[in-house]
């Protein structure tokens, strides 16, 4: 498809893989808008890129996420990609007293129910382009799960099979809406080192050149470096796949 001259909205915008999008696609001749939580950062990162709007909002939240939709409907009525790369996560082992299920809840959230919701509320807009594209930012832990996070493994997995539901539905309408599932490898991040898991990430701005790419060769399945191997071996053997994910030395 083509990558310049479009308009899009990126979850999770003000930091790490998002803020690196909005940064490689603004530089690319694109008008973007960026949303999140924090609105002191989403600012600064408005300020620092080219042709970039911002509005703050939790995609997790009801009230948030229509607010958000009204003011791309008003505002941005030619939306052409959405890119759906908010996510939260909890670090922890599954046991007595774990907590998973207040975790589960808070993690389906936003990088399932979020997406599926925010997706759902801008299709009239998408629709009404000629050329228009779905995101979704997936993990390597959507196809083979990390002990270390296993309810957002099971969101990721979630993320998945919606994304390609949605994309073969496309397919089968035949409506202009393409949808891609993009998949780096451990990236060093804000985000990852957060939570321990930084060490041998791959710079963000790799996953962002990746996109762009995808997009214009209409490369549906975006799986980057490590993804892709472990995308191989999960077809060779499961159980395989999860093994080697969940060597000692790493945690994602």
């Amino acid at each position: 498809m083509n990558t310049t001259g479009k308009t899009l909205l990126v979850t999770g915008g003000a930091s790490g893989i998002g803020f690196q999008i909005a940064k490689l696609f603004s530089e690319n001749g694109n008008k973007v808008i960026i949303t999140g939580r924090n609105e002191a950062k989403l600012k600064e990162a408005a300020a620092s890129l080219k042709n970039t709007d911002y509005f703050a909002a939790d995609v997790a939240n009801e009230q948030d996420l229509d607010r958000l939709v009204t003011y791309i409907k008003s505002t941005h009525p030619g939306l052409d990609i959405l890119v759906n790369n908010a996510a939260t996560t909890n670090v922890y082992q599954m046991g007595v007293n774990a907590g998973a299920y207040e975790k589960a809840k808070d993690e389906v959230a936003t990088n399932y129910l979020a997406v599926v919701h925010l997706t759902e509320k801008l299709l009239p807009v998408l629709e009404k382009q000629q050329d228009a594209a779905i995101v979704n930012v997936n993990a390597i832990i959507g196809l083979t799960p990390s002990i270390h996070m296993p309810t957002h493994s099971a969101s990721k997995a979630a993320l998945r099979a919606y994304t390609q539901a949605l994309r073969f539905t496309f397919e089968t309408k035949g409506t202009g809406i393409k949808v891609f599932d993009l998949v780096p490898p451990l990236v060093n991040t804000e985000f990852s080192r957060a939570i321990g898991s930084a060490t041998n990430g791959i710079p963000a701005e790799e996953v962002a050149e990746a996109l762009l790419q995808g997009l214009k060769n209409d490369t549906f399945e975006i799986r980057i470096g490590k993804a892709d191997q472990f995308y191989q071996a999960f077809f060779a053997g499961s159980e395989n796949a999860v093994s080697a994910l969940n060597q000692p030395q790493g945690k994602a």
